[in-house]
């Protein structure tokens, strides 16, 4: 026996990696809806390579009664209405927005890292996935902090188009093509150029000069992973269309050599340490697109601090970042909870 699911924005980017995803992993589905806005009603969407084809349903007028788990990837405006009508009719949401991720009674939750977290779901009924480049460092943490116990981060983000939408990423394209013709560039999504440009800038802007997103991988790491690891993050927006990558300089409690944390994250779930030292011998965005693993490369010693180190971390953000870990967290509430399957 399966479940009932529900994915709601599910003509969007990350809606659509969540049927993929769940299709691909044989997600024990009895029934599975596709849900969105009134604009999208009606039109059919694939679920993966199952040859199925879904009609989209309209979110106003969908009743959540009798649905196991709705897959929420709609943003926080079409969440704050319904993921609580949702879950106050007896169906789980799983949240990709960032509208309950640090309130105290919901779970923030990457399976990899505090799967046990997951059992306050019934405080509210939600539990919330965390922001795609959060969840892909404390995937590379995890293990080292289990280890050596982390003091400190520095983390320095390269993060894709793909993590501010289609629209995102068609202005990259628009831009690019642009550019090679010689017509004139106008920022529309972005702040400033894209197309062969990094922007130090990605969400609005705090009063102590940080950005939104680099105060999510701040607070989000906190509730996740320890509150007493301190994070310094800078997030950055560059010309690359899905895949975000991270540099990390972490500073630990405990003595630790390369090859120590080496050994370690060759064996860490979801991780995948591809290390050569030599031309080509780590991993890069492009070559982690539909791929679920977070990739850890350039792991070396940091000279300028005692038990130090640096590394690169590359993964799917559509993927880890959004749509696998829903579907994850998804596994684990059957698994722990729901028992059905």
């Amino acid at each position: 026996m399966g479940y009932r699911v529900a994915v709601v924005g599910a003509t969007g980017n990350v809606g659509r990696e969540m049927l993929n995803i769940l299709a691909e992993r044989e997600f024990p589905c009895d029934e599975i809806a596709a849900v969105a806005s009134s604009r999208s009603t009606g039109m059919e969407i694939d679920f993966g390579e199952t040859g199925k084809k879904l009609k989209v349903k309209n979110i106003e007028h969908f009743d959540f009664t009798g649905w196991d788990i709705a897959l929420f990837a709609a943003g926080s405006g079409p969440t704050a209405i319904y993921a609580p009508k949702a879950a106050s009719q007896g169906c789980v949401v799983i949240d990709n927005s960032s509208l309950y991720r640090m309130e105290p009674d919901v779970p923030l939750i990457v399976p990899e890292v505090n799967p046990e977290a997951i059992d306050g779901y019934t405080q509210r009924n939600i539990i919330a996935n965390p922001n795609c480049s959060t969840a892909q460092m404390v995937v590379a943490l995890k293990p080292l902090h289990d280890a050596f116990t982390i003091k400190r981060v520095v983390v320095s983000t390269y993060q894709s188009v793909s993590g501010a939408g289609k629209a995102g990423m068609d202005e990259l394209f628009e831009q690019s093509r642009a550019i090679f013709v010689g017509d004139q560039v106008e920022p529309r999504k972005f702040t400033k150029q894209i197309a062969f440009n990094v922007i130090p800038h990605i969400d609005v802007f705090l009063d102590d000069g940080s950005t939104k997103e680099e105060w999510k991988m701040v607070v989000e790491t906190k509730k996740i992973l320890d509150p007493k690891v301190k994070v310094q993050a800078t997030c950055v927006r560059v010309p690359v269309f899905v895949g975000h990558s991270e540099s990390l300089n972490i500073e630990f409690e405990k003595d630790v050599s390369a090859k120590e944390a080496q050994d370690i994250l060759r064996e860490a779930p979801g991780v995948m340490l591809v290390d050569k030292r030599e031309d080509g011998g780590y991993v890069t965005p492009v070559e982690c697109v539909g791929d679920g693993a977070t990739y850890i490369s350039r792991v070396r010693e940091d000279s300028t601090i005692d038990n130090g180190l640096a590394l690169w971390c590359v993964s799917d953000n559509l993927r880890k970042g959004a749509a696998l870990n829903a579907v994850q967290i998804a596994e684990l509430l059957g698994r722990r909870h729901l028992k059905k399957a």
